[in-house]
């Protein structure tokens, strides 16, 4: 029997094949929800790296190194000029650990230069350099500091050249100097 009075002309599976798009589309909506989160996530732990990484190098590039004079020991004298031997006590600072590898100033009537090995100074540390100074004996001595050179290498292994006033006055190496040039 053929039922005439039936308008629905469509075919059984249509309506559920338009139920099965909607279905696609929500499901797909919600996956590309899903990769934008993660993106922006991923994206978020990315720049947190990467500012945490610049902050680490900006750390390990710091220098902040303070030189003291230390003990003279006795050295020779000529005609003139006295050269003597001594420590100079090296504190780092900073916050990252450094070598320094060498020291050298020099104004007129002194010259110093670092003669020992290369020192390793972690974060608040002390250490001591030993240095050879000679001292021109018809120079008077003057009582600004002497500006000290250092090659620092950093813990990210650059090595840079940092400068540090050392006040000679009233130091056991000018009172060693001083009487050196006396008695000479």
């Amino acid at each position: 029997m053929i039922d005439l009075d039936e308008h629905n002309h469509q075919p059984a599976e249509s309506g559920s094949t338009a139920h099965d798009r909607l279905v696609i589309r929500q499901k797909f909506a919600v996956r590309l929800v899903a990769v934008f989160v993660v993106g922006v996530v991923l994206g978020g732990f990315g720049v947190s790296q990467l500012r945490d990484s610049r902050d680490q190098r900006e750390r390990n590039a710091v220098v902040a190194l303070v030189a003291v004079p230390q003990a003279a020991m006795g050295g020779s004298a000529s005609p003139g000029s006295v050269q003597l031997s001594g420590y100079l006590m090296l504190i780092n600072a900073g916050p990252a650990p450094i070598t320094v590898h060498g020291a050298q100033a020099g104004r007129p009537g002194v010259v110093l230069n670092s003669i020992g090995q290369p020192r390793l100074l972690p974060p608040g540390s002390t250490g001591q350099l030993v240095v050879e100074l000679q001292f021109e004996c018809s120079i008077a001595f003057q009582p600004e500091p002497l500006s000290l050179r250092l090659s620092v290498e950093t813990d990210d292994k650059q090595v840079r050249e940092v400068s540090y006033p050392v006040a000679l006055a009233g130091s056991l190496w000018e009172r060693e100097a001083l009487f050196d040039c006396e008695h000479v």
